[in-house]
């Protein structure tokens, strides 16, 4: 079911209407179904692997829970029978099966994500590998399997609410039919967030009462996302797209201009369908966690990336990047470092480590190829080299003596993190990483300058409109986030305006939406990030 269909706003209406019909303590069974409802509209078979994961999610967390609780009446009840020792070897023998079951688990849903997402790729290399050693076999790659709906979101959420029943930070829910509310709540599962348990079951289970200001409030924000959607994205795919199909034949600027175009189409197309999603939610009175918080104006790489798809980078925090900055074996080769190396050395070797493998872990997440991982790599370099120069970096700062909490210093920062981010971004979106290397190429090699709009902008002479809608666009998501940085946009609007200007905006937004935005639908497809 498409997002930006009428089929789609239909359904959310009606659903809408039967939620706040219902008895209260029935929402979340509405929930449930029209979770249900939508997968079935996409294919039985995304419905199927849907299932498949709640149930084992459920079957392993309730055991391992029921393990745990075993282990304290044993320890309990034989505590006068046994010393340390023995009490410390009956914990460790609970404590395996508990470990053996995780494993297990983990390895279903990620194996099952991975023969989706990565097979067709390790099947690639391998023919490489074979045709590199001059074997003439070769395995059948000709197929490619289709990925499940959303697997790489919910996959990712129900494994970290299984990892918290492990630690013990989260109890497993007793009823199947809330864990599959939790795995499947179609909102978030096709683009996130990546929610935890905790929080999206209260959010969920908690009953919700309709008010007219969520009401308004929460349509005003679904309208601006799809103004970002269609009016903005879509518009700019079309420059976008031109550029990176066609990179070798325009100028340097040109394939700048595409890129810096480029890395505001995904946010326009990313952060509003998080709009979107987030405003039907507030309606029913259920509060996602947010994805964005202004990520074009973060000081470096690692701020932007606690701003940018929020809930993926806490997800890969907590479970890969403490588990591993904090193993053993990690933290001993830190101290090891420590004495052979210094202080400083030793501190940020583990974090490096561990910053290696989120960092590879998150660029095959995005896709199966090494345009993407790649991608992940120079990330990951930018961020461990901050953060073994900043001693290096205080310094100087220190002699230039720069006033950190200068206007001219902060701006230096956000634009230079995000002309960092931006050439980042575009290198594995061209195509292969070869394609992507050659467009950076063709950026700092070509110093040609454009002598007219067509030959700076492609496509621009098509329909200037469009061109303006974008200008217009980008300024308006610009300082929309800046006002943002204090409150609300709606509520600023609400301080600062009457409501005959606020119901012209929105019928003038509503008009470049339908206008330029809806007939772009079938050529600049669906939300990118859909696609991961």
């Amino acid at each position: 079911m498409d997002l930006l269909s009428l089929s789609f706003l239909c359904f959310l209406a009606v659903l809408t209407v039967i939620y706040f019909l219902v008895p209260k303590r029935m929402q979340w069974q509405v929930l449930l179904i029209g979770s249900l409802f939508f997968y079935i509209c996409s294919g039985i078979r995304n419905l199927l692997f849907v299932l498949i994961t709640a149930s084992s999610t459920y079957l392993a967390a309730n055991r391992i829970d029921r393990i745990a609780a075993d282990q304290k009446a044993f320890v309990s009840a034989h505590r006068k029978d046994m010393d340390r020792a023995q009490r410390n070897a009956a914990k460790e023998r609970f404590q395996k099966k508990r470990r053996l079951l995780l494993v297990l688990t983990l390895v279903l849903n990620f194996g099952l994500l991975c023969v989706f997402k990565y097979l067709h790729f390790v099947v690639a290399q391998i023919n490489a590998l074979l045709t590199g050693f001059g074997s003439g076999a070769a395995i059948d790659n000709t197929w490619k399997l289709i990925v499940p709906l959303g697997i790489s979101f919910y996959t990712f959420q129900t494994m970290g609410y299984l990892v918290d029943v492990y630690w013990k930070k989260v109890p497993a829910e007793k009823n199947f039919a809330k864990t599959l509310l939790f795995v499947s709540f179609f909102p978030q599962m096709t683009q996130g967030p990546i929610s935890d348990f905790s929080e999206l079951s209260q959010e969920l289970f908690t009953e919700h009462s309709f008010t007219y200001h969520h009401f308004s409030w929460c349509v005003q924000r679904m309208f601006w996302g799809f103004f970002k959607k269609m009016a903005l994205a879509n518009v700019l795919s079309i420059y976008v797209n031109d550029v990176f199909a066609n990179y070798g034949k325009y100028t340097g600027l040109t394939t700048l201009l595409g890129a810096f175009f480029y890395s505001m189409q995904i946010y326009a197309d990313f952060s509003g369908y998080m709009d979107i999603v987030c405003g039907f939610c507030e309606i029913l009175g259920i509060r996602l966690a947010e994805n964005f918080e202004r990520p074009y104006f973060s000081k470096s790489i690692a701020e932007y990336w606690r701003r940018w798809h929020s809930t993926l980078g806490r997800w890969f925090k907590t479970y890969i990047y403490y588990p591993v900055a904090m193993a053993k074996w990690n933290q001993k080769l830190g101290r090891t470092a420590k004495d052979r190396f210094g202080k400083e050395f030793g501190r940020a070797l583990p974090a490096s480590i561990a910053l290696v493998v989120v960092w590879l872990t998150t660029g095959l997440w995005h896709g199966a190829t090494w345009a993407y991982i790649a991608w992940g790599g120079v990330n990951g370099l930018f961020i461990i080299f901050s953060l073994w120069m900043e001693p290096v970096y205080a310094g100087w700062i220190r002699k230039l003596k720069i006033n950190e909490k200068s206007t001219a210093w902060r701006a230096f920062q956000v634009i230079r993190t995000y002309i960092l981010v931006t050439f980042i971004k575009v290198l594995p979106e061209v195509g292969t990483l070869s394609q992507g290397f050659g467009l950076w190429n063709r950026i700092f090699t070509n110093h040609e300058i454009p002598t007219t709009l067509r030959a700076w902008i492609p496509q621009a002479h098509k329909s200037y409109v469009q061109l303006a809608v974008c200008c217009g666009g980008i300024l308006l998501i610009l300082i929309t986030d800046l006002i943002q940085r204090k409150q609300p946009i709606r509520q600023w609007l609400e301080n600062h305006t009457n409501r005959a200007a606020r119901m012209a905006l929105f019928a003038v937004m509503f008009f470049v939406t339908i206008y330029i935005g809806y007939p772009l639908i079938s050529k600049a497809g669906g939300f990118m990030y859909a696609e991961f």
